[in-house]
Parts: structure tokens; C-alpha cells; sequence
């Protein structure tokens, strides 16, 4: 009797599983082409954050490289996605970390002509404290509109630091750890981009590789 019981909770429990199993990979199937638009078009404003539409005329999101180099950061490889203009190269953007905010990474996304001008700069994803590091964030405050314009001239540039350190930046009162970490990253990536502009529009595509 009793074994008999556990046959059937067993048989019961076991259809059970396979009914949500199955449904969570319907689920998945028909939400998956949705979510690939949405990060696509996510992808694209960013893109466009950061560059002029009126600079390029290539599809950005299907033309880039991965790169390790340090000067990018951890987490790696990080995207460049290459800018062209009737197929001549025009500008990289560049994704890049800094492990040194004040609560640890924030992503960031530069672009970078090749005299080492830089056309713009987004913060991607962080996490600084609401109401004092959060001001890095185009949302919040127009401070990351002061790259543009700016060409880097060493890896090194002493003008990217902060007011107080001798830079041109400004700092943010009680908060000075997350601006100092994002103008040092957006100095190193910038310094790279310019260093390696040929060699990385030489590279394969990656991304023209993922929609075969």
C-alpha cells in the first residue's frame, strides 16, 4: 500500500517537473528574440551617446574587436567597437573598467578619434553612493560632458586628475575617489585607442562574426 503510494506522488511530481521545464523553454524561445532587440537597441543608444550619428555611416554594433590590454581594466576582453565613414576608419569606442571607485567597478564606454581627441564619454554601470559618486552619470549631473573635446597626450596626462591634484577636472564635495577613477580610466583607454588605431581596425570583426 504504501509502496504503491510512493509510485504514484513519484509519477505525479516527476510530470510535474517536465510540465515547468517545458514551460520555461517555451517561455524563453518566444521572449528570446524580444530581449535581443531590447539589448540591441540599448546597445545603439549608448553607441550613439558617445559619437555623433552624423560621424559614421557603418553599422557600429556589428563591427568590433575584444581586446585584454590592461589599460582597460579587469574583466576583459573588453569591446571596441570601430566607427567608419564610406569604410575609412573614424573612431573607436572603447569599453573599460576601473576597479577604483569608491564601491568598486564602474564601467565605462569612451570614444576616441585617432588624433587621441576623445568625442565622448558614458558611465555605464556603477555602483557609487546616490547623491555624492553617482554624479559621474549623465543623469545625474552634466560632469562627463567635459571629455569631449579633450585630446590625451600622454598615458600619463597630468590634466586628467581631479581639480586638487593639479588636474581640470572637478571633484564632487565629499566625493572625490569616483571622479579621480573615472578621469584616470578615461585617460588610459584613450592613450590606448590612439596608440593602436590601425592595428585595431586591422583586426577580424568579431561581432560581424556572431550574426553568421
Amino acid at each position: 500500500m504504501i509502496l504503491a503510494s510512493m509510485k504514484k506522488n513519484g509519477a505525479i511530481l516527476t510530470a510535474f517537473a517536465l510540465a515547468t521545464t517545458g514551460t520555461v523553454a517555451l517561455v524563453q524561445q518566444l521572449t528570446a528574440p524580444r530581449i535581443e532587440a531590447q539589448e540591441k537597441n540599448h546597445l545603439m543608444r549608448t553607441l550613439t551617446q558617445v559619437l555623433p550619428a552624423d560621424k559614421y555611416n557603418n553599422e557600429l554594433y556589428l563591427d568590433c574587436v575584444e581586446s585584454d590590454a590592461p589599460e582597460l581594466g579587469p574583466n576583459g576582453p573588453h569591446r571596441i567597437y570601430r566607427a567608419k565613414q564610406n569604410g575609412q576608419p573614424v573612431a573607436l569606442l572603447v569599453q573599460h573598467i576601473t576597479p577604483e571607485g569608491y564601491s568598486g567597478n564602474i564601467d565605462m564606454l569612451t570614444a576616441v578619434y585617432a588624433n587621441a581627441e576623445i568625442a565622448g564619454v558614458r558611465i555605464t554601470q556603477h555602483k557609487e553612493t546616490p547623491g555624492l559618486g553617482d554624479k559621474v552619470e549623465v543623469k545625474k549631473s552634466d560632469w562627463v560632458h567635459s571629455f569631449a573635446g579633450m585630446t590625451v597626450q600622454s598615458a600619463e596626462d597630468q590634466r586628467f586628475n581631479v581639480k586638487k591634484e593639479g588636474g581640470v577636472f572637478d571633484q564632487f564635495t565629499g566625493a572625490t575617489i569616483t571622479p579621480r577613477a573615472v578621469v584616470h580610466s578615461v585617460n588610459a583607454a584613450t592613450w590606448f585607442a590612439h596608440q593602436n588605431f590601425d592595428s585595431l581596425f586591422a583586426q577580424s570583426n568579431v561581432c560581424q562574426e556572431e550574426q553568421l
